[in-house]
């Protein structure tokens, strides 16, 4: 297995992923790196479908993220919060109403439950079915039904 190869095949549509899993285009620079880390440390077993196991590595190490940021939210919630630093935007309205369909679709996002938002996220970087179902551990019949019901409630939460 040829790294540059699979990192130049990848890299994009795993940050892509990413960026919208996590919300946060550094942090999921950081996760790509790390996914690619790990296929160093720890290669895929032959036969293995690289491509899904390179995206169940990035998803779980999101997953961890998320459970850590959750953590210090919480402990900073506990100890007071801090303080927020906010820029003025160029254009005001613009920027508030950019600011409020972003929220509001993260927010969406993160009313779903795992195997919604990876299902979701995974199929709008184009993985088919199968992919998707190896990456989740679950049947491919499911995915459609987990992908319709992951987009009903996606847009039932970015509509409020």
């Amino acid at each position: 297995m040829e790294l540059d190869a699979l990192f130049a095949e990848h890299r994009d549509a795993m940050f892509r992923y990413l960026a919208r899993y996590t919300g946060d285009p550094d942090l999921a620079e950081d996760l790509v790196q790390e996914t690619f880390l790990k296929v160093v440390v720890r290669p895929p077993k032959t036969g293995d479908n690289v491509k899904g196991w390179l995206f169940t590595v990035a998803t779980n190490l999101a997953k961890d993220v998320r459970k850590t940021a959750r953590r210090h939210e919480e402990l900073l919630r506990r100890a007071g919060g801090i303080a927020r630093l906010e820029r003025s935007p160029a254009d005001p309205s613009a920027e508030a109403e950019r600011a409020d369909a972003w929220r509001r679709v993260r927010a969406g996002l993160d009313a779903l439950n795992h195997k919604e938002r990876t299902a979701l996220l995974l199929r709008a970087e184009g993985f088919a079915h199968r992919e998707i179902a190896t990456a989740l551990g679950t049947t491919t019949g499911s995915i459609g039904t987990l992908v319709a019901r992951a987009l009903a409630k996606l847009a039932t939460t970015v509509a409020l």
